[in-house]
């Protein structure tokens, strides 16, 4: 998916919320209800709810926006923030707060919004989000994600900003940030950073002597632990979005498993083991990650090491 730079954006927007200075209270002050809409939106449980006064107001989040029928990357975002959702726990709903609003209103009902969020297994204090399209437009905007000449294809796949805000609305703190950053980082970020280093989890922060060592990663491992980890494992767990790893090299033929890599999208759309998977996951799909030849020839490699181990 193609990201665009939108050259008009507000101040806020220009500076990519780089507000990492210690916020006074009149620099805090410019980002409170002067600034964020009020705008009126339905959450995913077909709840109306305000964006300032409901959502934002002395709220530490964190807002994304997506479309559910999007097959590229929206799908990936989506599962790298279930992954920090459950990194930050039951801190999610209580002090923290997920925001995902749709940028495809009209398709996007609550209905299929809350089948959207049944089908990543999203936990409390996460708010899949619609509304008025040009109000939403606007939100973008005053959030710095927004984009000039949106491109509907066909199939109905949108360009869109990929990034995500995270920030403290009492404090004025606000940060752009990428959803593909590790996840421990922004779980500092969001949880301790935003928090002015007061949650329980900065209190107990561990000695350097005590940090794991790493090893050299492989091309392969890497690409793994980037692409595949969010969603697949190689050992049992009821929380992962897609099936286990053990054995693939096994089970499937590697001229399948190759084009599996290559273009699941197509699969997707005429392969027969590819749709029963996708029924059997419900309905999250594998995003093209546009790998070369030289990026599938490691990541084989690597499934095969993990399957002789």
């Amino acid at each position: 998916m193609i990201m665009k730079i939108n050259k008009s954006l507000p101040i806020l927007a220009i500076c990519g919320f780089m507000l990492l200075l210690n916020s006074s209270p009149t620099f805090a002050a410019k980002w409170r209800e002067n600034y964020f809409p009020n705008t009126e939106l339905t959450t995913h449980n077909n709840t109306k709810v305000n964006f300032y006064s409901d959502l934002l107001r002395d709220k530490v989040v964190l807002i994304n926006f997506i479309f559910t029928r999007c097959q590229n990357m929206c799908p990936m975002e989506t599962a790298r923030l279930v992954a920090l959702q459950r990194k930050l726990g039951d801190r999610v709903g209580k002090d923290i707060f997920f925001y995902s609003i749709s940028i495809d209103p009209e398709y996007d009902t609550p209905e299929r919004l809350n089948e959207y969020a049944k089908q990543y297994q999203i936990g409390p204090g996460w708010l899949f989000l619609t509304g008025k399209k040009d109000e939403i437009d606007e939100l973008r905007t005053k959030l710095g994600l927004s984009i000039d000449d949106l491109v509907i294809s066909d199939d109905g796949q949108l360009d869109h900003n990929l990034s995500l805000i995270i920030g403290n609305e009492a404090t004025g703190r606000w940060m752009k940030r990428s959803p593909y950053e590790d996840t421990a980082v922004l779980a500092a970020m969001i949880g301790d950073w935003l928090h002015n280093w007061q949650s329980p989890s900065s209190q107990q922060l561990a000695s350097y002597d005590q940090a794991p060592k790493l090893d050299e990663e492989s091309h392969g491992k890497y690409l793994y632990r980037t692409r595949c980890a969010t969603c697949h494992s190689y050992s049992d767990s009821d929380e992962m979005l897609g099936p286990n790893l053990s054995g693939v090299t096994e089970r499937r033929k590697e001229a399948w498993l190759r084009r599996w890599l290559k273009e699941p999208d197509i699969m997707l759309e005429e392969d027969p083991v590819a749709i029963a998977m996708l029924k059997q996951y419900n309905g999250v799909r594998m995003p093209n990650f546009q790998l070369s030849d030289t990026d599938i020839d490691s990541l084989m490699l690597f499934m095969k090491e993990q399957d002789s181990q």
